[in-house]
């Protein structure tokens, strides 16, 4: 994949463009802030961006920002999120946000740094946003799952049914799901329905359901 990097640590950056470009993957920019990033993304429309959520001058949202304006200004690029804590409220903010681009859209998602030094696991999720699917970090979720009460529309759900949702939110396929949950494919389906049917989205159109079903897993 083309990757455009933002992030102002220079060690972890060049740590990315190193370990990217070693996965065979082409790193067209690396920069540290970002309004830096949002010119090379309109100078080279990359496939995914990577992107710290806390970049100068602030410190605080600067990269989490850029990313929105990227998801608005360019539906098709891919974005990867980096936080250093756990932040609800990016999280949210990130995946509530609809792109222009519709069904054609990039992928999106939000990990932990510390996710980055588990290579596979960065590079999983990497692959599942340059492939327009979602990639949400697990510790994300656990808090997420943590906060629901008896008022949200979560409480409807099984245990096993939020398994499933939680591995959705985190952008597995069907097949991965019941490989990590070591239950049926067919089982997973089930229950995926199970979850559009208490969540009211069985006659849902347009938009996907399962995109539905996740944005509002986030929003509770």
């Amino acid at each position: 994949m083309r990757v455009t990097i933002a992030e102002d640590s220079t060690l972890l950056r060049e740590g990315l463009v190193r370990l990217l470009a070693e996965e065979g993957h082409e790193v067209l920019a690396a920069v540290g802030d970002g309004e830096q990033l949002l010119a090379a993304v309109a100078a080279d429309c990359p496939d995914v961006v990577v992107a710290d959520v806390r970049m100068p001058p602030t410190h605080t949202d600067e990269g989490l920002r850029a990313a929105l304006e990227i998801r608005r200004g360019h539906p098709r690029v891919g974005v990867l999120v980096l936080s250093q804590y756990v932040e609800n409220r990016y999280a949210t903010e990130l995946f509530t946000g609809e792109p222009a681009g519709g069904s054609g859209a990039g992928g999106v998602g939000y990990l932990l740094k510390d996710r980055v030094a588990q290579v596979d696991e960065f590079l999983d999720a990497l692959e599942r946003v340059g492939e327009g699917r979602a990639a949400l970090d697990p510790e994300v979720v656990r808090r997420l799952l943590a906060r629901s009460t008896h008022t949200d529309p979560l409480s409807r759900l099984t245990a096993r049914e939020r398994d499933v949702l939680g591995e959705m939110a985190q952008g597995h396929t069907n097949a991965s799901i019941a490989g990590r949950l070591h239950v049926s494919q067919s089982a997973v389906e089930k229950h995926i329905n199970a979850i559009f049917d208490k969540l009211e989205l069985t006659g849902t159109t347009g938009y996907s359901r399962r995109v539905l079903a996740v944005l509002r897993y986030l929003g509770t």
